[in-house]
């Protein structure tokens, strides 16, 4: 009997231990998302391999590896703004939004009133050296821009926006779209899908969406019409100059065609019968070169370096580096490259269905938005889907202020991944979360809203 007590009073120094940990509440473990982090060095390795051919026009001193070093350093600087807003918590980012916006407007602004030429429009401008083409900054604003908006004006007895937010929201998306309208269609185009989009992800009803899409159609309708129809006075560059002069022709009629008359042109070009049929020109190289560099690779492509267009096709490195990539890897992996962008899409979406509040949902849906659009465009204009333009592929092509712009992106998705309450957690994790937000941002996820109201 003296035995089994000391047996027991034995036990007892073990036992007391794990009955303290049960007690003690569980933290959350951190979460570093996998598929996102995959996707991002995946687009990364494709980048400095596929840079290293594509830039060959680039290449005329020093050393062949300059333009894959310079642009590494890009790609380095962006990898350390991912980590930085890795560990910083959404709701943090989320009040930085409005400084963010006012930030992207005042280098818009300072474009228009000091900025210089690039590729026939005023849309640079050069700070400490660097040319900076806010565009980019401008599509991550405009996400940013309409999570603040949709998160601070849910309807939820509704399940709606509100009118001030519907009011907001045009009013946003007709700054941007205005500012980026003068110097580009297609900035203009990507910034308004990716607004409208996240209309519905944010919970608009179809009758406000509707009637934002009306406004936005009668006003973009009506300044397209202006814009190709009105004549304008524009400035030339040097180099437009001289090829006016070189070909004998009129350089005031140049100047009053405005970018009204390139969007014209471009447009019936790329409706033209026959297009991939007609014989080389000088006026169609770059569409051509592409469709000719994209059936060379054919399915499995020509091999790592082996590319025939790089010499040939203009912005190989830049606005056609899809084309590139497809005529030395093939086919097959240029759909796999879509697919890496349609998976963080797909990876957004999921992610957004298991948060428990409306911010985070749209702050992630944003930024893929932003990434994913880019994406589709460029390869759309690569491939002969939309007319010719310019559009960086995201992270791969060359261009240090589209990477950091990305990174910016990629950074805010990781940082709802890692902090955002999902509905798996714990109740009570759940509530400290919706405790540290804003109290005009503790919306329920609208995606939610009817489980929540079955289970209430």
């Amino acid at each position: 009997m003296n035995d089994q007590l000391s047996l027991d009073n034995a036990a007892e120094p073990l036992a007391a231990p794990e009955a303290a940990a049960a007690a003690e509440p569980k933290v959350r473990k951190v979460r570093t998302d996998h598929h996102l982090w995959g996707t991002y060095i995946l687009l990364v390795i494709v980048a400095l391999i596929e840079l290293f051919s594509a830039s060959l026009q680039e290449v005329s001193d020093g050393s062949i590896f300059d333009p894959v070093i310079r642009h590494g350093r890009f790609l380095a600087a962006g990898l350390v703004i991912m980590l930085i807003l890795q560990h910083i918590h959404y709701r943090t980012i989320f009040r930085l939004i409005p400084f963010y916006v006012l930030g992207c407007f005042g280098l818009m602004i300072a474009v228009r009133v000091a900025g210089h030429g690039v590729n026939e429009a005023q849309r640079a401008i050069t700070i400490f050296g660097t040319q900076i083409l806010p565009a980019d900054f401008m599509k991550v604003g405009a996400a940013l821009g309409m999570a603040y908006i949709l998160t601070k004006n849910q309807d939820e007895e509704h399940r709606d926006i509100t009118v001030k937010g519907l009011v907001w929201s045009m009013v946003l998306i007709g700054g941007f779209a205005g500012l980026l309208f003068s110097e580009g269609l297609s900035n203009t185009i990507i910034v308004v899908a990716i607004c409208y989009s996240m209309m519905l992800v944010g919970g608009m009803s179809w009758r406000k969406f509707g009637i934002a899409l009306l406004i936005g159609a009668v006003a973009g309708g009506g300044a397209l019409i202006a814009k190709t129809q009105l004549k304008e006075e524009v400035k030339l560059d040097p180099y437009k100059e001289r090829v006016i002069t070189l070909n004998h022709e009129n350089p005031d009629v140049a100047r009053a065609d405005g970018r009204g008359n390139v969007w014209r042109d471009r447009i019936k070009q790329h409706f033209r019968d026959d297009k991939h049929l007609e014989k080389f020109s000088v006026d169609h190289q770059q569409e051509q070169l592409s469709y000719i560099a994209q059936a060379h690779g054919g399915l499995f492509g020509v091999g790592i370096g082996r590319s025939r267009e790089n010499a040939r096709l203009p912005l190989a490195f830049s606005d056609y580096i899809y084309a590139i990539i497809i005529e030395e890897l093939g086919l097959f992996v240029g759909l796999g490259i879509l697919i890496c962008y349609m998976w963080i899409l797909g990876r957004s979406a999921k992610l957004t269905m298991r948060f428990s509040q409306t911010m985070p949902g749209v702050l992630v849906m944003g930024c893929a938005f932003v990434i994913v659009f880019q994406a589709l465009y460029h390869m759309a204009i690569v491939t002969g889907v939309f007319p010719v333009s310019g559009q960086p592929l995201p992270l791969i092509s060359k261009g240090g202020i589209s990477v950091l712009a990305m990174s910016i992106a990629f950074g805010v998705m990781l940082s709802v991944a890692r902090h955002a309450a999902r509905i798996s957690d714990t109740a009570d994790e759940q509530q400290k979360e919706l405790e540290s937000l804003p109290e005009d941002a503790r919306a329920v996820n609208p995606l939610l809203a009817s489980d929540v109201e079955q289970n209430s």
